[in-house]
């Protein structure tokens, strides 16, 4: 059975998603939204970098796309910046019966403890349409909620589990979004949004109780911790130019407490070039970035996985990761009962999709 899609949002994620859905043969794409002009009319080939065109031009009406009847929605738009207009797109596909993975809105990916004001109207709205919607990334997603449980399945006993990213953000091209939520490039006395005290809890605090949950561990406390790195070079790549005296890496982490003691924690250390916060953590064997699971206990475990070993770069690997979390999931998102979905809801083969083609 050949599933009708649509692609909404062509930017970083997004066009890798595209790319994706116009080779599959499982998969038909049949619509495409672009929110800016320069890209609405123009064929869903072009948008993602392919030279055969397929007679589908982007559009920013939503009503037409919804009059397409596809059987999902591949949702890759940026939506922590603009929540309740994404809202209201979700739950208009939701209740109109079409199936939304996606990867925004990264409170879902552990939608147990996403806030009532995002989880109770898309859980309406699924109702109301006999729909289904998945969250999940690479991270928060997979290293959190999969990578993780692998980890934990090889100890008889662990007593702390850390799961990080470690990445050189200097090749991602992201400034307006990422450069300014991380604060690289501003002050070191600047707050920017990412450090907003809750904001940490509320992005990774809920894979961090899931996990718990799974473990059937109560934890006492959730809590958050950040530092930034002021640079005394110039710094210049991909993202921005960084002058000495403003922040050119940064560190974070969510930690689940019990009895005083740290026993899950979700990290990360970012970084513009490997020249930046040389006392800090660096991925494995000299690569420029790593998604890892380390859990202490018996016998100990450490995976290390890393994103565009094949001549791409790591950056764009991560981007292309985190699409495929989406598209792979389709046919079993849409072969699922309505409602919201955790990644444990899933076969971890439901993720597997049609990759080989």
């Amino acid at each position: 059975m050949t599933r009708r899609v649509i692609q909404f949002s062509t930017g970083n994620v997004g066009r890798h998603a595209l790319r994706a859905l116009i080779g599959r043969p499982d998969l038909e794409l049949v619509g495409v939204h672009a929110a800016g002009v320069d890209k609405v009319g123009r064929d869903a080939a072009e948008l993602c970098g392919l030279s055969e065109p397929t007679g589908i031009p982007a559009t920013d009406d939503l009503d037409a796309l919804l009059a397409l009847n596809a059987d999902c929605v591949v949702y890759t738009s940026q939506a922590e910046t603009r929540p309740h207009e994404a809202l209201d797109e979700l739950t208009r596909f939701l209740g109109s019966g079409i199936n939304v993975v996606g990867t925004s809105l990264v409170w879902l990916v552990a939608p147990r403890y996403a806030d009532s004001w995002l989880r109770e109207p898309l859980q309406q709205a699924c109702m109301n349409g006999d729909a289904t919607l998945y969250i999940n990334g690479i991270d928060p997603g997979f290293s959190g909620d999969t990578l993780v449980h692998t980890a934990l399945s090889l100890s008889t006993r662990a007593t702390a589990v850390t799961v990080q990213e470690i990445f050189d953000y200097a090749s991602y091209d992201d400034a307006d979004f990422t450069g300014v939520s991380f604060g690289f490039g501003t002050p070191p006395d600047h707050t920017p949004i990412m450090f907003q005290p809750g904001v940490l809890s509320s992005l990774w605090g809920g894979q961090v109780r899931l996990l718990a949950d799974n473990l059937g561990i109560t934890l006492d406390e959730v809590r958050e911790r950040h530092e930034n790195w002021v640079t005394t070079q110039p710094v210049d790549c991909s993202m921005m130019k960084v002058q000495p005296g403003q922040v050119a890496a940064v560190r974070f982490g969510v930690e689940g407490v019990v009895a005083g003691k740290v026993i899950i924690t979700m990290e990360h250390v970012n970084r513009l070039t490997e020249a930046s916060a040389p006392h800090w953590a660096y991925p494995p064997e000299g690569r420029p970035g790593v998604h890892r699971v380390v859990i202490d206990g018996d016998p100990g475990v450490e995976i290390n996985t890393y994103v565009g070993v094949s001549g791409i770069d790591h950056n764009q690997g991560g981007v292309t990761a985190t699409a495929a979390r989406a598209v792979n999931v389709i046919n079993a998102v849409c072969d699922s009962p309505p409602g919201i979905l955790a990644a444990h809801d899933l076969r971890p083969i439901d993720h597997l999709g049609a990759v080989m083609w």
